[in-house]
């Protein structure tokens, strides 16, 4: 705390939740995009893209991209989507699941890209609309397969409680199940996120100030350890990426299986 501090008092300007407010570059009319609401439209531009390319020359022995594409795919079908919904209705849920699990994972890794060096789902706003949409999906299938008052019962009614503890279970099962669940699914993608690119600011920033910047040639060392600092958190980053494309996706499979099961 003291050695911020000193730091702040010399000029250096440490990062904080203010550096993910991004001025608008340009205007479509009186609306200013920013760059994290650009990079959102990129990242579907590029899932699109991206699969479109994967999947337009099939051929029975795959090439390389198709090859990739069908990896991918193969994933999300049999990892995530068979494996938590079950045989009888994973397959009409893999499209929305692999698309959700492309999407996420692209935006993630904007933030370690040179140049656009920026994950939109370090945005909690941006977290939320995707999670929104999940929590449409869930009981969106679950009102249609068990009909409302059913699909209330089986989310509420814990399978084998009866008697008067169900006064306190059933509260506690609708907070958990209809109103908790998307609020924990954010977080722990907009947390992670959030926190690796502040690490990031946090370090590159903090390198330069020390090396180039500070009158002190003590502080100089210090700034070499700040970069290969930077650079293993960029690696670690590169992991968690992935990890919270897929858990994000895999949590989605599970409510998802959740609502159409037969028993909770």
């Amino acid at each position: 705390m003291y050695v911020t501090s000193q730091l702040t008092a010399e000029g250096f300007a440490p990062p904080g939740p203010a550096s993910f407010e991004l001025p608008s570059f340009f205007s479509i009319g009186s609306v200013g995009v920013t760059k994290h609401m650009f990079l959102l439209i990129l990242a579907g531009i590029v899932v699109v893209a991206l699969t479109y390319a994967m999947s337009r020359r099939a051929a029975v022995v795959p090439g390389r991209l198709q090859f990739a594409g069908e990896y991918v795919y193969n994933f999300a079908r049999n990892s995530i989507a068979r494996d938590s919904i079950g045989a009888e209705h994973y397959m009409k849920f893999v499209p929305y699941l692999f698309a959700l699990f492309m999407f996420v994972l692209v935006n993630n890794a904007f933030g370690i890209l040179p140049v656009l060096q920026f994950a939109p789902t370090s945005r909690i706003s941006y977290v939320y609309g995707l999670t929104a949409i999940t929590w449409i999906v869930y009981n969106a299938v679950g009102i249609h397969r068990h009909g409302f008052a059913s699909y209330v019962k089986h989310m509420t009614v814990p399978a084998g409680v009866g008697g008067p503890v169900l006064l306190l279970m059933i509260p506690l099962e609708f907070v958990s199940n209809i109103l908790v669940r998307p609020v924990t699914l954010s977080l722990r993608l907009f947390a992670n996120m959030f926190a690796g690119h502040m690490l990031l600011i946090l370090f590159s920033t903090g390198a330069v100030y020390l090396a180039f910047e500070s009158d002190k040639l003590s502080y100089a060392p210090v700034g070499v350890l700040a970069l290969i600092m930077g650079i293993l958190v960029s690696f670690l980053e590169m992991i968690i990426i992935f990890l919270q494309a897929w858990v994000f996706a895999l949590l989605t499979a599970l409510y998802i299986g959740g609502a159409v099961a037969d028993e909770q």
